[in-house]
């Protein structure tokens, strides 16, 4: 990843331009098989935003740590939103299990938050042959080829795959079980229709459909919410195509929009 730190350097910083002269804050939610190292692609983009990227519970920095549900994780950011953020809230990213995240932080905390962003986000849960396949998953956690294969999968350029290898490695086998079992139920957050923000949900065009079956539930709860396919992309996009994105997030943040095309 072009400018990243040496692979699980410890202490990823959680905030990036403090003297930035903005008043608002964005808050990027990794996925779940990254720490929030995976966005200095973004941080590296934004110079001039103030952003926080925290790791949850068990990823990153914070493998040591327990991960409990999607309601505690959600519980532990608003936490950093309302002791980090300018104001007090902040414009909240999400991708993949971070998107599962911030859906419970819009339930949960809906008062903290300016504005949504969730890609990748499988909100009717992981079923049928999906679920077979996360379960087949496990026992392989524990060997490099299986990383590897998952970087070549998610479309990672190769200077990313070192290190999305060497964390996915370092990732407990019991948190993980407990994240799937999170992920496969699914379904929508009680409260999450007493969120009244801007809200965009993303899926990339060539990730499982499974995400862009959610958008009906989602919605149902947040009827605000805009869709948006990601021409070409698969799951992790964010790194895949990182000018892409990151001009989505600002073009959301800024003005509630989302952009027309690629323009390759």
């Amino acid at each position: 990843m072009s400018g990243s730190r040496t692979p699980l350097e410890p202490r990823y910083r959680l905030e990036h331009g403090a003297d930035a002269a903005g008043p608002d804050t964005i808050v990027f939610l990794h996925g779940g098989n990254v720490g929030s190292w995976s966005w200095q692609p973004q941080v590296e983009r934004l110079p001039d935003r103030h952003l926080l990227t925290p790791d949850l519970p068990g990823f990153g920095d914070r493998v040591g740590e327990d991960w409990l549900s999607l309601g505690q994780a959600a519980d532990d950011v608003a936490g950093i939103i309302a002791a980090r953020a300018r104001g007090g809230r902040a414009h909240l990213v999400g991708l993949s299990l971070g998107g599962l995240v911030a859906t419970h932080v819009m339930a949960r905390h809906p008062g903290l938050l300016r504005s949504c962003l969730v890609s990748g986000v499988p909100l009717t849960g992981v079923h049928g042959p999906a679920r077979f396949l996360n379960a087949l998953q496990l026992p392989l956690w524990n060997r490099p080829w299986y990383w590897r294969a998952q970087a070549k999968a998610f479309g990672l350029p190769a200077d990313a795959v070192d290190l999305f290898v060497e964390h996915g490695l370092s990732l407990r086998a019991d948190n993980t079980r407990r994240v799937f079992a999170d992920v496969n139920r699914g379904g929508a957050p009680e409260g999450l229709g007493d969120y009244r923000g801007p809200m965009l949900a993303v899926a990339g065009e060539r990730e499982s459909r499974l995400v862009r079956d959610s958008f009906p539930l989602l919605v149902s709860h947040v009827p605000q919410t805009r869709t948006w396919i990601a021409p070409g992309m698969h799951h992790v996009w964010s790194i895949e195509n990182v000018e892409l994105f990151t001009r989505m997030v600002c073009g959301w943040v800024d003005a509630s929009e989302v952009p027309a095309r690629d323009p390759g």
